[in-house]
């Protein structure tokens, strides 16, 4: 065997999960987010800029306040969902690498100085943890519904502000009725990878 996670284990993050467009009433505890970030925490991240926030919605007047942002198709699945985090990327995480590179006390002011160099770290390695946030979930037992269909300076106006980005609402939850659409396929090992 060439991986050393096991096959259940393998399904649970990858094979069998699935993006669920319906969800049970099962709420989704504190608890279990705290669990999900203390272990996605730990994916790497280029310099250890670490530039995830998560805003979770919990309560009916945020989710409203979020439905009117979400694309029509969107919008029945989010409102069905026990939780939904905006998962969004800080513009200005250079403040915190003082603490997160320790022996590199001057980075955030060498690297990360102009804020168009910023945006663009900002927007991969905050794509990276919303990856590795939706592994997180899945790892937890929960399913997790990714959707980029919003409307994104609303959702920008309502949630944050001009230093963050969305990158994705995710729905949260354990699967409802019918939560799958049939699987779509995937692209070959030959036709992805090759070798120089």
């Amino acid at each position: 065997m060439s991986l050393l996670l096991d096959s259940a284990s393998q399904n649970l993050l990858f094979r069998e999960a699935r993006t669920a467009n319906t969800f049970s009433d099962e709420p989704v505890t504190e608890g279990q987010i705290r669990a999900v970030y203390d272990l996605i925490k730990y994916g790497p991240t280029a310099f250890n800029q670490s530039p995830l926030r998560v805003v979770l919605v919990r309560t009916p007047e945020a989710r409203e306040r979020l439905l009117a942002h979400m694309a029509e198709g969107n919008k029945a699945k989010t409102a069905m969902a026990p939780l939904t985090a905006i998962l969004a990327t800080d513009y200005e995480f250079h403040e915190e690498l003082p603490k997160l590179v320790p022996f590199a006390p001057d980075a955030k002011d060498i690297h990360f100085s102009e804020r168009r160099v910023r945006e663009e770290a900002a927007a991969l390695n905050g794509a990276l943890q919303a990856a590795y946030f939706l592994i997180g979930v899945r790892a937890a037992g929960l399913a997790a519904g990714p959707m980029t269909g919003y409307d994104t300076e609303g959702l920008r106006k309502e949630f944050l502000d001009d230093d963050h980005a969305p990158l994705m609402v995710v729905n949260i939850g354990r699967p409802g009725p019918n939560p799958w659409y049939p699987r779509l396929p995937r692209l070959p090992y030959d036709e992805v990878v090759t070798t120089a």
